[in-house]
């Protein structure tokens, strides 16, 4: 038994005579004849009363119509689905990211995306890049976005952007009246750092040690927001992550002090599992990223690099 006979079989059901049936499913009479005959050979019952005007369902007949009726309804839903897929009316993405990827970037992203596929289910996990590097090795995510180190062959890497890391200050401060800075400077004016541990601390400290230079912050906060709130309230500055004090810089409500001889940049990458089949949620996501981070300016040649 297969569907061309069964679509065979419900239309004969329906219309009641084999000349409408083959019509409505625009093949000859002797096709649809063909397909009745082998059908009933396959299940080895008889489904029609043949009479002298047309046909009527026999015990058989009618109990295989009901199941004819689901089974057809089930296929035509599973191409509906698949259509919707297909074009991005319905399905699900889930995205895993490390803290500042998570919270600064992918939000954006899937304001967009939502907007332009509003059926599209979407969730984001955020935690450290081990954690998310283990959930797509194990296929629970689709997609993960880290700045840290990649360390399994299983997972296809692409670097898709670089982090700029930047010393900001809130305006006003004595720090923005030096005609230029130094990384040397640091040493007399009061910074803001990250607790131990944070892989943004590390980053800094390690790109100060390859310049010579030995920086007690005057304060340690647990967490990037901690660190912009105590800026803005003039308590020192702060090395972050461009992407986390974007919209600070463009309103002015924080200004960057650039230090001429310290370049910190980490890369973004994309993680895939290897030999996993993109679907159109993922490749629509992957587009929408590629195209918001076109463009975005690595760190300029020279200097120190912290990847």
């Amino acid at each position: 038994m297969n569907l061309n006979h069964l679509r065979a079989f419900s239309e004969v059901a329906r219309a009641g005579n084999l000349t409408r049936a083959a019509q409505a499913l625009r093949i000859s009479q002797p096709a649809v004849s063909k397909q009745l005959a082998e059908l009933e050979a396959d299940l080895g019952a008889d489904l029609f009363d043949r009479l002298p005007r047309g046909v009527r369902l026999t015990a058989a007949g009618e109990a295989l119509y009901e199941h004819a009726q689901r089974i057809l309804s089930a296929e035509q839903a599973a191409e509906s689905e698949l259509r919707e897929l297909g074009q991005l009316r319905r399905g699900r993405l889930s995205i895993g990211a490390s803290t500042t990827i998570g919270s600064y970037l992918v939000p954006t992203l899937f304001g967009e995306l939502h907007r332009a596929h509003p059926r599209v289910e979407l969730q984001l996990q955020i935690a450290n890049t081990a954690v998310i590097q283990a959930a797509v090795l194990d296929n629970s995510l689709d997609l993960g976005l880290t700045e840290g180190f990649v360390a399994s062959d299983a997972l296809a890497v692409e670097v898709v952007a670089h982090d700029e890391m930047v010393a900001i200050a809130a305006p006003g401060h004595p720090a923005l009246r030096e005609p230029v800075l130094r990384a040397r400077d640091l040493t007399r004016l009061p910074v803001l750092m990250r607790e131990r541990g944070s892989g943004t601390r590390d980053v800094v400290e390690a790109a100060l040690a390859a310049l010579g230079v030995r920086v007690e912050p005057s304060m340690a906060l647990g967490s990037t927001e901690a660190l912009k709130n105590a800026v803005l309230e003039g308590l020192g500055i702060a090395i972050v992550s461009r992407l986390t004090v974007e919209h600070e810089l463009k309103s002015g409500r924080l200004l960057e002090a650039r230090i001429s001889d310290l370049r910190i940049r980490r890369d973004l990458h994309l993680v895939t599992l290897k030999g996993k089949r993109l679907n159109r949620p993922m490749v629509a996501f992957i587009d929408l990223l590629h195209r918001r981070l076109r463009g975005r300016d690595p760190a300029p040649p020279g200097g120190v690099y912290a990847i």
